[in-house]
Parts: C-alpha cells; structure tokens; sequence
C-alpha cells in the first residue's frame, strides 16, 4: 500500500519508518523541511506541501494525518477536503476529541470521502516498533486498510471498535485509566516520603508476629 503521512513529527515520523519496515510506502510532508529531508533518506518519499502528496499518490488514496489536536487537525482535514475525491480515505491518529471526528467525518462525508479516527497507543516505541490503534470508522472500508494496522500493530494490538469517532472515544477513556493510575502511584510514594519511616520500621519490630 502507498499512503501518505502529515506530520513527521516523533509519532508520525516513527509510524512512517514502522509503515516503510512492514512493505508499505510513504509520502510524507511536514511544516520543517529538514524532516522533509529526512524521511527521503530513511526510504520514503518527502514532498513539502499537502498538495504534492495528494498528488503522488494512487487513487483511492489513502492520507494519515498525524499532527496537534484542535485546530491544526481542523485545518488540515479541512485542506483535504478541498482536494480529495470521492472514494478517498482519510485517517486522523492523534488525540483528537471524539466529537470533532465526527464533525469532520461529516464534512469529508459530504464529498464521499471516507474518514477513520484512530486512537494510537504506546507512545514513541510503539509507533515505532508496534503501536495500539482503535479504529472506529465505516466497517466495509475498514476492511480495505486493515491490512496495514496488521502490519504495524503488536500482535492482536489493533481494534476495530465501531463508528466514527468510537476510536478517539475509546482511546479517550484509555488515557483517563492511565492517567489515572499514575496519579495514584504518585500520591503514594509522596505519602512514603513523608512518613517516618524510621518509626514504621520501629512497629514493624516490636509487632511483626502479630503483623504476621
């Protein structure tokens, strides 16, 4: 498959060269050049505008957005709408909220674009080596890609979860779990360094047969 990737940043540079390991192709592009350069060099095809990429690449296309949420993602889905064809596939793999998915889903909908929101998991070395993704999205297109989140997800690591906007949805609750978690972990080695350990130790002795 050839696809194209905006945004080579840490997440999107790392998807690309996981996409370019497992036989596929990229079309890469991104506000600094010398990514642009760079992604040449590791075995894709840098361009430095939407409109080159659109262009390089075989209909139906096939377009991973990978940049801020909010209103650079905005923009972006916005530019594609305004040059892709009916047929074309979107995918948008940041964090954006579930309910711009939608909305963006329905503006690309109007032309017969196709649009994917995917929550990507595992950080850097994920995306790298292989990612988690939750995909929500139409279910027959999605068998048209679901060789490529195969390919660059840990095994039985992507999920076809439903709807548009069901991925981001998913991968919102996702974040609140570990975020979650961590917060906890937090709170409690802040509560051991504040204890007085010396005194827990002293109980520890002089009640350790009843504590056992």
């Amino acid at each position: 498959m050839k696809l194209g990737m905006i945004g080579l940043g840490k997440m999107g540079y790392n998807l690309a060269l996981n996409i370019i390991d497992n036989g596929h192709s990229i079309v890469g592009t991104d506000v600094d050049a010398e990514l642009v350069k760079k992604i040449t060099t590791d075995g894709g095809d840098g361009v430095h505008t939407i409109e080159e990429l659109v262009k390089q690449l075989p209909t139906p296309r096939v377009i991973w957005v990978m940049v801020p949420p909010g209103e650079v993602t905005g923009q972006v889905i916005k530019k594609l709408s305004e040059l892709l064809l009916d047929g074309d596939i979107v995918i948008d793999g940041g964090n954006s909220h579930y309910q711009d998915s939608i909305q963006r889903s329905a503006l690309l909908k109007e032309k017969g674009i196709f649009f994917f929101d995917i929550g990507t998991s595992g950080g850097i070395a994920g995306a790298r080596k292989g990612a988690c993704t939750m995909i929500g999205g139409d279910p027959e297109v999605f068998k048209t890609i679901e060789p490529l989140f195969k390919d660059i997800s840990v095994e039985n690591g992507y999920l076809y979860t439903g709807p548009v906007g069901s991925g981001h949805f998913l991968k919102m609750i996702h974040n609140g779990i570990e975020y979650g978690m961590m917060q906890s972990i937090a709170e409690g080695f802040d509560i051991l360094k504040k204890v007085n350990l010396i005194m827990i130790m002293n109980l520890l002795r002089k009640y350790g047969t009843m504590v056992q």
